[in-house]
């Protein structure tokens, strides 16, 4: 399997998310939408990924990739191909199916608890540790099922289309490094100074156990994503 992955930010790469396709036999590319590289067709790629990105609303005249990003994300969500959002492209996804996005009332930076909601289909534990670097949220789309929530974000994800398409606020793909280029490059989520939940600079590095634990949790989402489905 193929997959494309938009990234919009230097410092908001796949992180863990390239080591579990390598190491599944997945190959894939990864388009710069912020140096002004222009993905492929949708047919040149059997998955498609959406990373997480700037800070603040969905703008087409701030974010110039923004127009031609929607109608791909739209192109992929009429066909049969999988498709995952991650903070900015999981607000981008439930845009595109209908849903509200939005700025929520408080930042939500560093590590939360997510407790699963019962009807999700998503094979994962009940509560589970998640990093989190974001202010803005969504509704949850029509026809989608939730993933579960924290205490700031009710609604940390969904899926859609029996679990072919899938958006996340958290970030189980993060790693010590990926985190650390949050900390030196990346702007804060605003209001993250008044949050009563927002984390701050070496506290989010200070357990690396943290980290070990996410591993397991993005092996079993990935692995219900991509299962074996008809592609098209």
């Amino acid at each position: 399997m193929h997959l494309h992955l938009l990234q919009h930010s230097p410092h908001q790469g796949p992180a863990r998310l390239a080591d579990w396709f390598s190491s599944m036999g997945h190959s894939h590319t990864v388009f710069h939408l912020d140096t002004g590289e222009t993905p492929q067709r949708l047919a040149d790629c059997d998955a498609l990924v959406v990373l997480d990105g700037p800070i603040g609303p969905l703008e087409d005249a701030a974010q110039p990739w923004l127009k031609r990003e929607r109608k791909l994300v739209e192109r992929t969500l009429d066909s049969r191909k999988p498709l995952l959002g991650i903070g900015y492209g999981a607000r981008l996804i439930a845009e595109a199916l209908g849903a509200v996005a939005a700025r929520g009332t408080h930042a939500e930076t560093g590590w939360h608890r997510v407790t699963l909601a019962p009807e999700s289909p998503l094979d994962l534990p009940e509560q589970f540790d998640a990093f989190m670097w974001h202010r803005e949220v969504f509704a949850l789309p029509e026809d989608a099922v939730a993933l579960g929530g924290s205490e700031a974000s009710p609604l940390q994800g969904f899926s859609w289309d029996t679990g072919r398409v899938v958006g996340l606020l958290c970030h189980l793909e993060a790693t010590p490094e990926s985190v650390s280029a949050l900390l030196a490059h990346g702007t804060l989520p605003d209001g993250s100074n008044r949050s009563p939940h927002a984390q701050y600079g070496e506290s989010m590095l200070a357990d690396p156990q943290r980290f070990m634990q996410l591993a397991p949790l993005l092996d079993r989402l990935l692995s219900q994503w991509l299962r074996p489905r008809v592609v098209g």
